[in-house]
């Protein structure tokens, strides 16, 4: 179970995801599917974005 402090990180780390990649639309499903998962999240970054992996986990690690 998440404690309150984990779901205010998550909602922090998703609203920086959100805005870098402002042109992606992630849904709330896509969006708790990737959560606690890197490998997840950039795949699904990457699907929405054809960003390349490396750039997107490069991008990921500064935020979190």
């Amino acid at each position: 179970m998440a404690t309150p402090r984990m779901n205010e990180s998550w909602m922090q780390v998703r609203s920086q995801i959100e805005s870098i990649w402002s042109e992606a639309d992630f849904g709330d499903k896509e969006m708790k599917k990737a959560r606690g998962s890197m490998q997840r999240m950039v795949k699904l970054i990457h699907e929405k974005t054809g960003e390349p992996h490396k750039e997107i986990f490069q991008k990921i690690s500064a935020i979190i």
